[in-house]
């Protein structure tokens, strides 16, 4: 069969640094490639390739899309190309949006100016592809603005927009990162159909071992710009011939394995006497209502419905749940971003539930939190060590600049990249920067909303390490919003299961991931994506 992507001696350049050093592979209809490796491996640099979108860097070699030579195709042969015959879906959702227009619009312009459709049909296509990918009441949600989505649901609707053309060849950089995992198993089976349909070739690139041994023919493992494994995924991940691969499949997080158990008991203590503590935190009956509809019939809707929780010293608390569950906003209500509409939120010992801006200053040393988008929380036109170091400047730390070069490495950066800005810096590595950033004043609680979701396996476990070690060292107390189950596991103590912004399930994490008692969190745990030769279904 003739491929529909034929990728020979691909070299990608910035400058003096080859990002991709001689990459070649082929990809048949109806077929898909994962590639995987950690992050800066390569793999975006790959992906942005194909479509000839990277800025200021020198690509070579030779890329073959349905017969289009697309390193020498005219500006006009591209915009035929792009999203007609190969589609790309972006790793990072939130950049990839424009604010100020409603999402149903921008797909349907996108579908409009390919296929010269009617505005009335252009709309119904954008409804349609909503619903397909599993976004809930999808015509009112057509009319809703970006920031109106959670991070997954603004990532669902991206992989609408790319499916709306019916491209020949789809590359998914990362596509499922922001997804909860019914969500993203739903997406995962809407790919494999459109493939079984219409022949479309699927290249997804994925830190997701999981992810790429449920969707993945063949897989790429990258390591410095260089493939180091190219095979069947089932062959390569069962039997890998290069060390590296078996280092990654090493550190991929399992739900059967067992907790790490970070907190050293006080004398006399039982092991399990963290949670009996006096609460660092405590949430009582928490509410927080966003107003959403037209103007003439707007309504209340509870993003958090009535919840209730407490954090000890040193204790690790995860929240799970489906995209849009509340996750987030109760990240956000803990922090003080977000104003609850009724309930109480008390900080070590103190009510903050009503205070000021300048009267929280005091608590928020001892109060930080990593985003979900690494890249919108930072100061684009800060280096990104300056970034780290700012918060100790505002504490009146005496060497900055030591301390934080000091935190880059311990994340697992390079300290001499201090006066590199954040776009020079791939996903993972942003988000290990607002790890750095947020550790800085040395917090007593860190709200983490999806802190490793966009790390490869072998940082994500550095990262995990790094906690466990906060944990023990400083009595670090998390509050660890995450879909991914299997990290969940590893690192918390006790999980809440958020769903419709009620937690419908607490307790002890073994306890609730062996024996779970709600419907919705066995619901969850079986959708996590497994690999055949590491996790067995239980």
């Amino acid at each position: 069969m003739t491929p529909v992507l034929s990728v020979r001696d691909l070299r990608v350049r910035f400058g003096d640094r080859e990002a991709v050093g001689g990459v070649s592979f082929d990809l048949e209809p109806g077929r898909a490639l994962g590639v995987v490796g950690e992050s800066g491996s390569g793999k975006s640099s790959i992906a942005l390739a194909l479509a000839r979108l990277h800025v200021g860097a020198d690509v070579t070699g030779s890329i073959l899309v349905d017969g289009t030579d697309v390193l020498a195709a005219s500006d006009a042969e591209l915009r035929r190309l792009r999203g007609g015959r190969i589609a790309m879906v972006f790793q990072d959702p939130l950049s990839s949006l424009d604010p100020y227009l409603r999402v149903g619009d921008q797909i349907a312009e996108v579908y409009r100016v390919h296929t010269g459709a009617s505005r009335r049909a252009a709309a119904a296509k954008a409804v349609e592809v909503l619903d397909r990918v599993g976004i809930p009441d999808a015509p009112r949600r057509a009319r809703a603005h970006p920031h109106e989505f959670s991070g997954g649901m603004i990532q669902r609707a991206l992989i609408a927009m790319a499916l709306a053309l019916e491209p020949r060849v789809l590359v998914a950089d990362e596509p499922t990162t922001a997804l909860d995992v019914t969500v993203q198993a739903r997406l995962l089976a809407l790919l494999d159909e459109l493939r079984a349909d219409t022949g479309m070739a699927l290249l997804l690139v994925s830190h997701d071992f999981g992810v790429i041994a449920e969707t993945a023919d063949d897989v790429l493992v990258m390591r410095d710009g260089v493939a180091v494994e190219h095979g069947p995924v089932d062959g390569v991940l069962r039997a890998p011939s290069a060390d590296y691969t078996r280092e990654l499949l090493q550190a991929v997080p399992r739900l059967d394995a067992p907790r790490l158990r970070v907190t050293a008991p006080e004398p006399g203590e039982p092991a399990d006497a963290t949670p009996g503590r006096e609460p660092l935190l405590r949430v009582t009956d928490l509410r927080r209502d966003f107003v959403s509809g037209p103007p003439l019939r707007r309504r209340a809707v509870p993003a958090v419905d009535g919840v209730s929780l407490e954090i000890a010293p040193g204790e690790a608390l995860g929240v799970v749940g489906e995209s849009g569950s509340g996750k987030t906003t109760l990240a956000r209500l803990v922090v003080r971003l977000l104003a609850p509409s009724s309930g109480r939120i008390e900080f070590a010992g103190r009510d903050v539930t009503r205070l000021s801006a300048r009267d929280l200053r005091p608590s928020r040393r001892d109060l930080q939190m990593v985003f979900q988008d690494p890249l919108a929380s930072l100061n684009p036109r800060r280096t990104v060590g300056d970034s780290i170091a700012d918060p100790l400047r505002v504490l009146g730390e005496p060497d900055a600049e030591r301390t934080a070069r000091d935190l880059m490495d311990r994340v697992g950066l390079d300290p001499g990249r201090y006066d590199a800005y954040p776009h020079e810096f791939s996903g993972g590595q942003r988000q290990r920067v607002g790890i750095a950033r947020a550790l800085a004043p040395g917090p007593r609680l860190l709200v983490c909303d999806e802190p490793v979701t966009s790390l490869d396996v072998s940082t994500q476990a550095q990262i995990l390490a790094l906690l466990a070690e906060l944990r023990a060292e400083r009595g670090l107390a998390l509050l660890f919003v995450s879909h991914d189950l299997a990290v969940v596991r590893s690192v918390c103590d006790r999980v809440a299961v958020m769903r419709a912004g009620r937690v419908v399930e607490l307790g002890d994490v073994d306890t609730v991931y062996d024996h779970p008692e709600d419907a919705y969190t066995r619901e969850l745990l079986a959708a996590v994506p497994r690999l055949a030769a590491l996790d067995p279904v239980p």
